[in-house]
């Protein structure tokens, strides 16, 4: 019911097909769905059998990321150089690696710890949801349809936590 009500809510879009090749996007969604729940529970598995602190899995986990993004950005681009950001952006770009990724991280990292794959997964999922109250803050017209669709979505949450 969860991942239904998430579907509904992420599914309303303004009916503009932005890719050429359905399949292959099709294709990339499956693969990406795959890995993060082999991820998780790979990680799933490491922290609950392990003294390991889900603070430290996202030092390691990012470190690897980094290691493996920036030869891959060098080779892409060589002349890469940090002035390619502006410095009036520099203040935001580091609140938003901060906290949406570092933070995020070590929030999924805590969640695999105490509590078992599936469920944190779950609760991970539900993120499109939280964008809802920003966007109508923002003056966006929420509609019906996403409000039913995060009623259902906190239904299924809600069952989750009875069957648990």
């Amino acid at each position: 019911m969860t991942g239904l009500g998430v579907a509904w809510v992420i599914s309303e879009g303004t009916g503009e097909q932005t890719g050429s090749n359905p399949r292959q996007g099709i294709f990339w969604a499956v693969l990406a769905a795959i890995l993060q729940a082999s991820g998780a529970v790979l990680s799933r598995s490491v922290l609950a059998s392990s003294t390991l602190s889900p603070l430290w899995s996202t030092m390691l986990r990012l470190v690897g990321g980094l290691g493996i993004l920036l030869p891959l950005l060098l080779w892409q681009s060589p002349s890469l150089t940090i002035g390619l950001i502006p410095r009036s952006w520099l203040g935001a770009v580091f609140i938003a690696a901060f906290g949406g990724t570092y933070l995020g991280i070590w929030l999924q990292q805590t969640s695999l710890k105490f509590a078992p794959a599936g469920i944190a997964q779950t609760l991970l999922a539900t993120s499109p949801l939280f964008i809802l109250p920003i966007a109508a803050a923002l003056g966006d017209k929420i509609s019906l349809r996403a409000i039913f669709g995060v009623l259902v979505a906190l239904l299924g949450i809600g069952l989750l936590f009875l069957a648990a």
